[in-house]
């Protein structure tokens, strides 16, 4: 994902900075860790809708930040 890209990509509900990571499946998303949210990232576009948004929990994920 192109780093400008992640520079001005922010949460859609509180504005607040976004986390690249690799998913549990190996796929890409966008963590919001204020709203414990991750945001897929599908064909490298970023998904940012909260219905699409799954729960996300940092201590039971383990995940690991993702190379650019």
């Amino acid at each position: 994902m192109d780093n400008r890209l992640l520079e001005i990509l922010v949460c859609p509900l509180c504005k607040g900075p976004l986390e690249h990571l690799r998913g549990p499946d190996g796929g890409r998303e966008l963590i919001c860790n204020a709203d414990r949210l991750a945001f897929p990232v599908r064909d490298g576009i970023p998904v940012m809708l909260e219905n699409e948004a799954r729960a996300y929990d940092p201590e039971a994920e383990g995940s690991k930040p993702a190379a650019p």
